[in-house]
Formats: C-alpha cells, structure tokens, sequence
C-alpha cells in the first residue's frame, strides 16, 4: 500500500515549487504561476499550504487561511487539486483531514470553502469529511460599477 504523507512546508524546495508549477495548470486554466507568490504564501502567518506527496514526490495541495474577525477566527479552504496521474487514491481526502485537524486545533469557528456546482465528485468528498452546503449567495468583486455620470457622459460622447 502507498504511504501518502501530508505536511505543511516551513519553506518551499525547488522541486516543490516545480511541482506546483505542474499542479496549478490543473488547478485554473486562468491562473498565472508566480513563484514569488508561493514564497510569500508560505511565509504569511495567515496561510498554510498543505503538500501531499507519494515517495516524495507531490502529488497534490490545498491551502487553509486562517483569520480573525469580530465573530471569531474563521478558515477557508482553497485550491485543492490533485495531479492528474494520482487522482482517485484517497490523496484529496488526506489534505482535506489535515486541514480539518489543524483547523481544530486552532479552534477556528468556521471553516468553508466553495465549489462550482459542476464538480459533484468533489462535492460529494466534501460532505464526506464534514462539510455541509449553505443557503447562500456567492458573491466575488468585479470592479466598480459605472457611476450614472460616466454613463451620461459616455453617451453624450457618441
């Protein structure tokens, strides 16, 4: 049986930079890879990036932030992907525990995480580790609208 060994690095190796360069691909189409993003994500106190490897090698990462508001320390779960070669071997589960475990142990009030509802496999894995669907609207920042000024003033200029 293979060993998946699931751990939070202090700092990145250049095969593990390597292999997130690999994996991000998988993860979005749209995002850019940017080593010194990474750096820096490993080095925020508010950030862990959780690296599943077999023999070494990753295979797989989630990242958990962890931040305080008002109501309590609250965590989100994001980029979970897994390499395409090492899918259905139980790897996600294991980044999912790990982030669930350390999130307990910081006695974090909430932990969330989103997902389109196309992926129902990955869904499904969700509710299998303790995640519950919310009746609630996802909303994500697109920029400022055009103030009635603009409008008036880009139609007066056709």
């Amino acid at each position: 049986m293979t060993t998946i060994d699931v751990a939070v690095p202090a700092a990145l190796e250049s095969t593990d930079v390597e292999a997130l360069r690999r994996l991000l691909p998988q993860l979005s189409r749209s995002a850019a890879f940017d080593e010194e993003r990474l750096v820096a994500m490993v080095g925020h106190p508010g950030t862990d990036l959780f690296l599943a490897r077999i023999d070494g090698e990753v295979v797989g990462m989630a990242t958990l932030a962890s931040f305080p508001l008002p109501t309590g320390w609250c965590g989100h779960v994001d980029d979970v992907v897994v390499d395409d070669a090492h899918r259905g071997r139980g790897i996600a589960r294991k980044l999912l525990e790990a982030i669930i475990d350390l999130a307990e142990q910081r006695g974090l009030r909430t932990l969330d995480l989103t997902s389109r509802p196309s992926r129902a496999a990955a869904i499904a894995l969700y509710e299998s580790v303790g995640f519950v669907r919310r009746d609630s609207t996802l909303m994500r920042y697109a920029g400022r609208p055009a103030s009635r000024t603009d409008l008036t003033a880009e139609r007066a200029h056709r």
